[in-house]
């Protein structure tokens, strides 16, 4: 009997080669032949998952920010849990933006190798109108749902009204990038980073509650 081929997890594994050039190298030199060779597959067999290169770019990113975005979704379900893992509460709007926000910063190497991928896609979006839109969707996307939690925070007392705007989503947004891009650089340390982010969260908030 054949035997059945997972087509999703292949093209994973090939998008997954594919992070690894870019996290080294970039983009611009990533060739679907170069990606096959990675991977550890004919070019033939590559280009029976996608049909051109920027088919597996496209697909490529779209992966790397699901894979993103599930992190971030159990950070947040972790927030709510007992010992034993039960649900025990509702996470305050502040806890979840800081799950978030974390989660935009390269804290380990997971993490790392993810937005050494994404600036690497950044480089090449700025030329490339298909890989833009991932980002122009995206972006009005996130900052909807952090302007929803402050204006929930707000309704808990948590916030002053006049700060639960979309502009202030926007402001948190852009300090975890430009965070997230320092460390990359080496001008700051993971540590200083959250720290600063922290920092950031105490300006919008006010210091935590014991």
């Amino acid at each position: 009997m054949p035997k059945k081929v997972d087509h999703e997890a292949r093209r994973q594994e090939i998008a997954e080669a594919l992070w690894r050039i870019a996290s080294t190298r970039g983009l611009d030199g990533a060739s679907l032949r170069d990606v096959a060779a990675e991977a550890g597959i004919s070019l033939g067999r590559l280009q029976h998952y996608f049909r051109t290169r920027d088919e597996m770019l496209l697909f490529a990113l779209r992966h790397i920010n699901r894979l993103a975005a599930d992190r971030i979704r159990a950070r947040i379900e972790a927030l709510a849990e007992g010992p034993g893992g039960e649900p025990v509460r509702e996470p305050t709007p502040r806890e979840v933006l800081r799950a978030c926000l974390s989660g935009m910063l390269p804290l380990d190497d997971k993490s790392r190798t993810g937005l050494l991928v994404s600036a690497a896609y950044f480089a090449r979006a700025v030329h490339d109108k298909t890989l833009r839109a991932e980002a122009e969707n995206g972006i009005p996307q996130l900052r909807a749902f952090f302007a929803g939690q402050l204006r929930l925070a707000a309704d808990r007392g948590e916030l002053p009204p006049e700060r639960a705007t979309e502009d202030e989503a926007m402001l948190l947004i852009s300090t975890a990038d430009g965070l997230a891009t320092y460390v990359l650089l080496g001008v700051h340390d993971p540590e200083t980073a959250l720290r600063l982010l922290d920092l950031q969260l105490a300006n919008l908030f006010g210091a935590e509650r014991a």
